[in-house]
């Protein structure tokens, strides 16, 4: 008999990632989606097709795990707020689940990316940890004393929003504030300084791709960066140096074992994580400083989907 399945889907600010996963966190069939500038109603019709999609892949998965980046409410399972998707107010569980015919669970995508690199990955073993995932924003989990943390409703972790410059960039999406670490560190970001040291550098690799009206985008300059192209390490360089101004509050606040970093800037690796860490040797307090570990995600940009998976498991069976 066949290992039980469920589908985990984990939908970010520009693409979703999809999977059918057994409970040996096998990944059977996937799928992806990208969106840019949906309304509710597109949105909403883009998951319940790639969740239809996997289903007829897998006609016995048993429920579907949704993590989506928006504030949460755990009672109902309804989104409350989202910065990046047109999902403010939405019965998201009671929705899909009418829509698809299967019990649906939600959760936070940070908090059940870091479900999945705490069961199994680079936080295994760890009572205290944060997760931020560097994507279109930057979104926030924390385990604390071995629990995931939510806040009183669900809406806590939210790491992205820390503001790290009172007189910073205006943030990302529908955030209202300014000078949030997802302003000044995220995917989006790196793509931004990217941007302004183009036009500053004409004749370089970014400089011509902007000349070209191609887009300069974070996984580009990821790209050039590992090619050894010397203005796109500096941008990745300054974007992690700005992320490690972030993790020095989550050091000297929390004092975790470990923090890991996801999301598709990871791509990066330690181009971007080693600057970081420099600033939090820098600056954080010791001796929290001293025992920390800063690690990409042992799952990369598939710790979302994967967790949304858990998550419907771990639903099922209570």
């Amino acid at each position: 008999m066949p290992p039980r399945r469920v589908i985990g889907i984990d939908a970010g600010g520009t693409k979703l990632l999809g999977a059918v996963v057994d409970e040996g966190l096998v990944v059977h069939h996937r799928t992806h989606r990208g969106w840019r500038g949906a309304d509710r109603r597109e949105t909403l019709d883009v998951m319940v097709e790639a969740a239809e999609e996997l289903r007829s892949a897998a006609p016995d998965t048993a429920a579907v795990g949704f993590g989506i980046p928006s504030l949460v409410d755990r009672a109902t399972g309804a989104s409350a707020w989202s910065t990046h998707l047109p999902l403010e107010g939405v019965p998201f569980r009671e929705v899909m689940s009418e829509r698809l015919g299967l019990p649906v669970h939600v959760d936070n995508d940070s908090n059940v990316a870091l479900i999945a690199e705490h069961r199994h990955g680079a936080a295994r073993g760890a009572q205290h940890a944060a997760l931020l995932a560097l994507g279109t924003g930057i979104g926030g989990g924390l385990l604390l004393d071995g629990r995931i943390y939510r806040g009183a409703a669900g809406f806590g972790a939210e790491l992205g929003h820390m503001v790290t410059d009172l007189d910073g960039p205006d943030c990302l999406g529908n955030c209202p504030g300014r000078g949030c670490l997802e302003a000044l560190a995220s995917g989006s970001a790196i793509g931004q300084v990217a941007q302004r040291a183009a036009r500053a550098e004409r004749d370089s690799a970014l400089g011509k791709q902007l000349a070209r009206g191609g887009e300069i985008s974070g996984a580009l300059v990821t790209d050039l960066a590992h090619q050894g192209d010397e203005l796109a390490r500096d941008v990745i360089t300054q974007v992690g140096r700005r992320l490690g101004a972030g993790l020095v509050s989550i050091v000297n606040a929390l004092n975790p074992e470990v923090i890991v970093i996801g999301g598709g800037a990871v791509a990066a690796g330690d181009l971007l994580l080693d600057p970081a860490r420099a600033v939090v040797e820098e600056r954080a307090l010791p001796p929290a400083r001293d025992s920390v570990r800063i690690e990409g995600a042992h799952f990369g940009p598939e710790a979302g989907m994967l967790g949304a998976a858990l998550l419907a498991f771990d639903a099922s069976q209570s």
